[in-house]
């Protein structure tokens, strides 16, 4: 039961060999556990069905997004278990039509690679067709474009020199790249206000965060989109408030569980801890 509800799977099913225990988190109380033998055992369809009925999966347009795969690169690499977690409640709140979602996962845990997943369903699916990136510093645009995002390959670019091209579907910016203290150097409102449908932002804890930033201004432009926030860090402060503008997190990942299933080492504690400190 544990083992279900960390990797957010409604079905849970023991045997002792002769026949099946099967508890069904989508049934009503009084059938939530049932007894099956050989015969009777669900199939992967009937499985599928119960699940888009326990998630409010209802329309052909939901369940085309949802179903979309995840990118295979030829490696054999996959989501681990916490990121399929993330990019899945993601993709499926987007399929119902929620628009500012926040993710919180520690350091170290692959926030860039779960971003991509998202991006790459939604973008396949023709969901979300215009995608901006936006971080605040050059070494995490370069990471990110040389890293996961590369899949993107001609599709993407990334806005700089006050340079905009129109051409591209996926956009990695800085968001100092898009502002600035003149009007003419806010070159973000070249495009129209609807021109992006998806927004990420990395670090969301930083300068998007904050009512008064020229950051957020950024984001108030691009309303009309979909806001992802991404952070291991964050905040709630008088003036600076993740969940006020993101809601509360969709999912979170948090560092002691990283060290507890062995995907970060114990040291990586001691860092972020020394990190936060100064």
């Amino acid at each position: 039961m544990d083992y279900s509800r960390i990797l957010d799977i409604p079905f849970v099913f023991s045997s002792n060999g002769d026949g099946f225990k099967f508890h069904d988190k989508t049934a009503s109380d009084s059938n939530l556990e049932s007894d099956l033998d050989n015969d009777n055992f669900p199939s992967p369809q009937q499985l599928w069905e119960k699940y888009k009925a326990y998630k409010g999966i209802t329309t052909p347009e939901e369940e085309k997004i949802v179903e979309q795969d995840y990118y295979d690169d030829g490696t054999g690499r996959k989501p681990r278990y916490y990121q399929q977690n993330a990019i899945n409640r993601t993709v499926e709140a987007i399929a119902k039509g929620q628009n500012r979602i926040l993710l919180v996962m520690a350091t170290g845990t692959g926030k860039t690679y779960t971003a991509f997943q998202i991006i790459y369903r939604l973008w396949k699916a023709k969901a979300k067709k215009r995608i901006l990136f936006l971080a605040d510093r050059n070494a995490l645009i370069d990471q990110t474009r040389r890293g996961d995002f590369k899949h993107f390959k001609q599709s993407m670019t990334v806005v700089k020199n006050c340079q905009v091209n129109k051409a591209y579907e996926v956009y990695l910016a800085l968001y100092q790249g898009l502002t600035g203290s003149e009007d003419a150097s806010n070159i973000y409102k070249q495009f129209s206000r609807d021109f992006f449908d998806l927004i990420v932002v990395d670090e969301c804890h930083r300068g998007s965060s904050r009512d008064d930033s020229a950051w957020r201004d950024i984001l108030t432009y691009f309303s009309s989109a979909t806001h992802i926030g991404l952070t291991a860090t964050p905040k709630e402060t008088d003036v600076t408030s993740n969940s006020e503008y993101f809601g509360d997190p969709i999912y979170s990942y948090s560092l002691k569980q990283g060290i507890d299933d062995g995907f970060l080492a114990p040291l990586v504690r001691q860092l972020v801890d020394e990190a936060q400190e100064r």
